[in-house]
């Protein structure tokens, strides 16, 4: 946690940040996601995968990916604890804000068809610019 304070101000400025496998934990995910509201236009690719982030910390993304100023196009979750429950979080930010993200991967998560096809409906609709969804 005391690294990833410490590498936010560079997150913020970032367009890939690639943090899968360090040890993220929701906690973490809520200190990236402050930090991230607060300039989140550069940010174009975030990778989390392999990280204890759960529910939780999708959920804290997601006050993320509702901004308008949002232009986040891929966001790797895989391995991260993430349920049904994080899958209706994530569908409920990309109806808020759909004009930008086109890869989510939640592959190896605890995902049941329900979350699923809450976001293959959404990659499904024209209106959305999700075109790769690795679960």
């Amino acid at each position: 946690m005391k690294v990833l304070q410490k590498l936010l101000p560079v997150i913020k400025e970032s367009r890939s940040v690639q943090l899968s496998y360090c040890g993220v934990t929701d906690e973490g995910c809520s200190a990236l996601a402050s930090a991230l509201r607060s300039n989140p236009s550069h940010l174009r690719e975030l990778s989390l995968s392999g990280n204890k982030i759960r529910d939780s910390g999708v959920k804290h993304l997601c006050a993320v990916l509702k901004d308008p100023r949002c232009k986040l196009e891929k966001l790797r979750l895989s391995d991260c604890g993430v349920t049904d429950e994080g899958c209706s979080a994530l569908a409920s930010a990309l109806r808020s804000n759909p004009s930008h993200l086109r890869e989510l991967r939640l592959s190896g998560n605890k995902l049941r068809d329900s979350g699923v096809k809450l976001l293959s409906d959404l990659k499904d609709d024209p209106c959305y610019k999700l075109e790769r969804l690795y679960y």
